[in-house]
């Protein structure tokens, strides 16, 4: 019997999600309804997942949210399925032959030995792309080695206590979460954020941006808006890092963190795929079809995303459906997405709470605290691997 071969790419939120979905529901509903086998590979630079909404804490301390708890092997999640079904390759997809339907992808760091550096091609019957989108800072992503992530973050958790001055790049949801963590644990520290637009957090309205200046204003952080860190290059003494910014000024500081400047993981794509800034085209929104038929895609990679972790849970079922309907499945319709296009985003500042807004409504600090702030939802990492969120269809 031929088996129809589902490939995911990315093994990050939406990956992972979309993977354990598939595997638990639409493969089986997929291979009764065409009495065709079916194998979904999982395509993964990375051998860990690294949940990165916890990495402005993990960053200002290795105690309060320590590494091993935001970096989890993905191999332990997919263990239970049957190997017939799933395959997981640890490899960057460097380019996509449309006509073949073929992938080519390169050994990383993380491969086991490499695979003796040889590309490996990979045919698929459906293709979903969830590769997410990358920082330009080892700090908010993984560059094809969870370690050389690791590393960077615990450089970054080894010059703080002795560091007297920080300069945070960033006025989104990273930079200021990150200024209100090393304000909390480093009070000496002269902490100043630079906010490259005329309010920091511009998702939310301009009232909940100006209470996170005045919290941390409250906490001795700085906040210069319309400014922005144009580069950066170690001075050669005592570890000093001189920023240039926007306006032709310098500054010199211990240490800088930058905390902008996402960019799609799309490179390996053809072009006549992806819009303008490089993200990949959904035809369909609703229900998640991408350029071309028998290609999805799900995520921050895709044009239709407003990121974040909520708008690609809300994805997965419908994508899933979707494609369990285009395949055929008896009764199987496409599900419209529906979108959260009210204003969402919670911002800790600091252990003790933050601000935010869900659904449109304004919440109050000690939500902030409850939802996020006390421990970045670190506990539901495992559930994220293992696919816990999807037992039920």
């Amino acid at each position: 019997m031929a088996v129809q071969s589902i490939v995911v790419i990315g093994a990050s939120y939406a990956g992972l999600a979309t993977a354990h979905y598939f595997l638990k529901h639409t493969i089986p509903s997929l291979e009764k309804a065409n009495e065709t086998k079916y194998k979904l590979t999982l395509i993964s630079a990375t051998t860990h997942f690294f949940h990165k909404v916890g990495a402005p804490r993990t960053l200002a301390s290795p105690d309060l949210l320590p590494i091993d708890k935001v970096f989890l092997p993905i191999e332990d999640g997919f263990k239970t399925y049957d190997p017939e079904h799933f395959e997981l390759v640890i490899g960057e997809a460097k380019s996509l032959d449309e006509f073949q339907k073929t992938i080519s992808v390169s050994p990383t760091y993380d491969s086991p030995n490499n695979n003796n550096n040889i590309p490996k091609t990979i045919p698929y019957s459906i293709l979903i792309l969830a590769t997410g989108a990358s920082s330009e800072s080892l700090l908010w992503s993984i560059p094809g080695s969870h370690e050389k992530t690791i590393a960077a973050l615990k450089e970054t958790q080894s010059a703080l206590p002795t560091a007297k001055t920080v300069l945070i790049a960033g006025g989104g949801a990273a930079g200021v979460e990150t200024a209100g963590e090393i304000a909390s644990l480093f009070p000496k520290i002269s902490t100043t954020l630079l906010s490259g637009n005329d309010r920091l957090l511009t998702r939310l309205r301009p009232a909940i941006g100006a209470a996170a200046e005045s919290q941390l204003s409250s906490m001795g952080v700085t906040t210069l808006h319309n400014l922005k860190a144009v580069s950066a290059h170690p001075t050669g003494k005592a570890q000093q890092t001189e920023v240039r910014l926007s306006d032709g000024s310098t500054r010199t500081v211990d240490l800088y963190i930058l905390a902008t400047g996402i960019r799609p993981n799309t490179s390996f794509l053809p072009p006549h795929w992806l819009t303008e800034r490089n993200y990949v085209i959904t035809a369909d929104k609703l229900s998640l079809r991408g350029p071309v038929p028998s290609v999805y895609a799900i995520g921050d990679c895709a044009g239709y995303s407003l990121g974040g972790v909520l708008d690609i849970m809300d994805a997965v079922r419908p994508l899933a459906a979707t494609v369990a309907a285009d395949l055929g499945v008896p009764g199987a319709k496409a599900q419209g997405f529906k979108q959260t296009v009210t204003e969402t985003q919670i911002v800790p500042i600091g252990p003790r709470g933050g601000v935010g807004a869900v659904f449109g409504w304004r919440v109050p600090s000690f939500v902030v605290w409850l939802v996020k702030s006390r421990d970045y939802m670190v506990g539901g990492v495992p559930g994220t691997v293992m696919g816990d969120k999807y037992v039920k269809a």
